[in-house]
């Protein structure tokens, strides 16, 4: 009777059977290229009679060893390799990373991608036609990650913001990895600029500005420019450095220089009528011969200000508000103060020779120390009570 039976070995064929034993090791020995000792079943039994085979029986074939069922083989040479070595395919937002499962978990074993890896199948990972782990992430920043799991060195790429790694690093709990970036960021910042401006700088904004249009210049350093006979109305200087600046002859008219550091400064001959000068500090500043008088009745305020050792010789200032300013040690010689609101000002061994004091209010101001020689106008009672 001739039969058909199929030999296993690492590769199968599907052989006649006929003859004896020996002839069908034999033909097992041609067909898989091996030296074929021994014939078993499919559950492990050994043959010694041609009867004992069936038609389409499967048969195993060693070559002298004995039976292991090839697909325990397989699962066992799985387990013995262990979970850790499996190559995995990630797909990141459309990019496909391939990696093992080792690089996944040891270098952080407390990571997001750690716990979803360390276990098959465990979190249910969604995986794309091919089998890869769909990941919805940038695949731009992900990569420096997967190295740094690779080989533990932080390394980027040019053209890679490390801002974008840094927030990828967070997302999956890598946290020694974004300790890092975030040093590396602070050492990739630029210190911050903060320069003066310069006159050639400045007059480039002024020239771009229309003249009906209000340049903000509010909280800017321009400490030691030179911005001396400028045409500066109307610009607001609020909060600005202007420290040892040279404004001499500058047109300030109008000008908000409120709360501005105006100390050291030069302003001989300024135009400040109408000037906003609220709080602002001109400590050893020098003002000698400018203009606080503005023929329309706008009247300069300095409420507040810190005006101590100011040299303030010749000012016209009729009508301006120094209310509570400092005016300690400063010279006021020959000033024109009429109708000046001085109530409640520091004038301690403040110089007002020759001054022009008519119709100034004078009252809770402080006079100890200061000087009267010389004055145009005589002082009353009424205009001080201390």
């Amino acid at each position: 009777v001739m039969r058909t039976t199929t030999f296993l070995s690492e590769l199968s064929k599907v052989v006649a059977v006929y003859g004896t034993l020996a002839d069908l090791l034999s033909v097992a020995s041609n067909k898989l290229g091996i030296k074929a000792c021994n014939l078993y079943n499919g559950k492990g039994g050994l043959i010694d009679d041609i009867a004992l085979i069936r038609d389409d029986d499967v048969l195993y074939v060693s070559e002298g060893d004995p039976f292991v069922d090839p697909q325990n083989a397989v699962r066992v040479t799985d387990d013995q390799l262990g979970a850790h070595t499996d190559w995995l395919t990630l797909n990141i937002g459309g990019r496909l990373f391939t990696t093992t499962r080792s690089t996944l978990v040891s270098k952080e074993p407390e990571s997001m991608l750690a716990h979803m890896f360390r276990e098959k199948d465990v979190w249910g990972n969604k995986q794309d036609e091919r089998g890869a782990y769909l990941i919805d992430r940038s695949p731009e920043y992900f990569e420096p990650i997967l190295n740094y799991l690779r080989h533990g060195q932080l390394i980027i790429n040019e053209g890679i913001n490390l801002l974008g790694v840094l927030e990828e690093a967070r997302f999956f709990g890598i946290e020694q990895l974004a300790e890092q970036l975030e040093v590396s960021i602070k050492n990739n910042q630029p210190p911050e600029d903060h320069s003066p401006i310069s006159r050639k700088e400045f007059v480039r904004f002024l020239l771009a500005t229309p003249t009906k249009s209000e340049l903000r210049c509010q909280g800017l350093n321009f400490s030691g420019a030179d911005l001396s006979r400028l045409d500066l109305r109307y610009i607001n200087f609020k909060m600005a450095n202007l420290s040892r600046c040279n404004l001499s002859h500058a047109n300030l008219c109008c000008s908000n220089l409120e709360r501005a550091d105006l100390s050291g400064a030069n302003l001989d001959g300024g135009n400040l009528q109408g000037v906003k000068m609220l709080c602002s500090n001109a400590e050893g500043a020098s003002l000698k011969g400018c203009n606080f008088e503005d023929p329309s009745g706008l009247k300069a305020n300095l409420e507040g200000a810190n005006l101590k050792g100011v040299d303030m010789e010749g000012s016209q200032m009729t009508g301006i508000n120094l209310r509570v300013a400092t005016l300690k040690n400063a010279k006021l010689k020959n000033c024109n103060l009429r109708g000046a609101t001085l109530a409640g000002t520091d004038l301690e061994n403040c110089d007002l020779s020759g001054c022009d004091l008519q119709e100034a209010n004078l009252r809770g101001s402080n006079v100890k120390g200061a000087i009267f020689e010389e004055m145009l106008t005589a002082l009353h009672m009424s205009q001080s009570v201390r």
